[in-house]
């Protein structure tokens, strides 16, 4: 059997396999596949599914997205935006509605920036008047998006006993 340009996964298994001190006899028990068809995956042979990268994954207890990205299924960024989005979702110190708050930032600068580079991109003579409007909603922008976390933060601080300042205070921009 020929390669399917999956030799860097493969190898990228071998060795995250290794580090966790496991056969290959462990690591297909452990996650739910024979041992001939990881052996196959190691060697380049196969391309495995998400599913199957997936339960490799957890079995080695990596990322997920690490093997998606060592497949080709899955760009880098964007697993940087979904480790980011998992990080806060998993933290035990922020409350539910304050993890919501803090995605829509996340996502809200994730659409500005992407909007900057295309305008940066697209045109070189930025000095009419879209210019400026431009730079008018992305200071808004950021201001309603920090206003909306010191608000998120300033009325958990008041329930919560623990005072960070004036919690009946809005902010002031």
């Amino acid at each position: 059997m020929a390669s399917l340009n999956v030799g860097n996964l493969g190898e990228y298994l071998r060795e995250q396999r290794r580090n966790a001190q496991l056969s290959l006899r462990q690591l297909a028990d452990a996650a739910g596949v024979s041992n001939p068809y990881l052996s196959q995956i190691e060697r380049g042979l196969r391309k495995p599914s998400a599913d199957i990268l997936q339960q490799l994954a957890k079995a080695l207890r990596i990322s997920a997205e690490t093997l998606y990205v060592q497949a080709g299924m899955l760009d880098e960024r964007e697993r940087e935006e979904l480790e980011t989005r998992a990080v806060i979702l998993a933290d035990p110190s922020i409350n539910e509605r304050q993890k919501q708050v803090l995605l829509q930032i996340y996502e809200s600068f994730r659409k500005e920036n992407a909007l900057d580079t295309e305008s940066a991109e697209g045109t070189e003579s930025t000095d009419g008047p879209e210019s400026t409007e431009r730079t008018k909603d992305t200071e808004a922008a950021e201001s309603a998006g920090t206003g909306t976390a010191e608000r998120a933060a300033g009325a958990d601080a008041g329930g919560s006993g623990t005072t960070h300042g004036s919690a009946a205070t809005p902010p002031s921009h």
